[in-house]
């Protein structure tokens, strides 16, 4: 069984040294939006990419994915305190996302993919939600031993990710050498 993210650990998501090494502007530099885009952030924790990207779309929406109602609680402090008006914090489970099929611009996973059951079926769910031509983004630690970030032997290579994509029916699968901890991978839904 993988393991999952601890939330009495959700300082680690908050922790502002996060900026210098998966910043939420350079994974927005290569989505290519304007300002009423809607993003559907899965795995959203305490809104570390959701509301940096709310701010960008201020005539969008992004919807907030978490399967824990103790994220959603963290996102839903952390949307009152920040202002924005435009973050909509949703309960799913791992392969279901309670949205209409084509409704999203660009979906973004961060941190989840190594915690999946079922890569398979949840990126089928991610195609699903994005419109044709719609973006996923794929950013997960790098498969390299770190003295942090989740075990080595739960971790899942950048070549792995993107076999998992193409399985999933997803094309124009770039893999991106733009973060140091990271393995970052953008795919288009046909």
């Amino acid at each position: 069984m993988k393991k999952k993210f601890n939330p009495a650990e959700i300082d680690k998501l908050r922790d502002p040294r996060r900026l210098e090494t998966e910043n939420p502007s350079i994974i927005w530099g290569k989505l290519g939006l304007g300002d009423s885009a809607c993003i559907v952030d899965v795995g959203c924790g305490a809104g570390f990419s959701a509301i940096p990207f709310a701010k960008k779309t201020p005539g969008g929406k992004v919807y907030a994915c978490d399967i824990s109602p103790e994220m959603l609680d963290a996102i839903t402090k952390e949307i009152e305190s920040s202002g924005v008006a435009n973050v909509f914090p949703l309960l799913v489970d791992e392969a279901k996302i309670p949205l209409e099929d084509g409704i999203a611009d660009a979906l973004l996973m961060q941190n989840i993919h190594h915690e999946l059951h079922s890569a398979e079926e949840s990126l089928l769910e991610c195609k699903r939600v994005l419109r044709p031509g719609g973006k996923i983004v794929v950013v997960d630690w790098k498969k390299d031993l770190m003295d942090f970030g989740p075990p080595l032997n739960i971790r899942v290579s950048a070549k792995k990710i993107g076999s998992d994509l193409r399985e999933a029916g997803f094309v124009q699968i770039d893999v991106f050498d733009l973060l140091p901890y990271h393995s970052f991978i953008v795919a288009r839904k046909p």
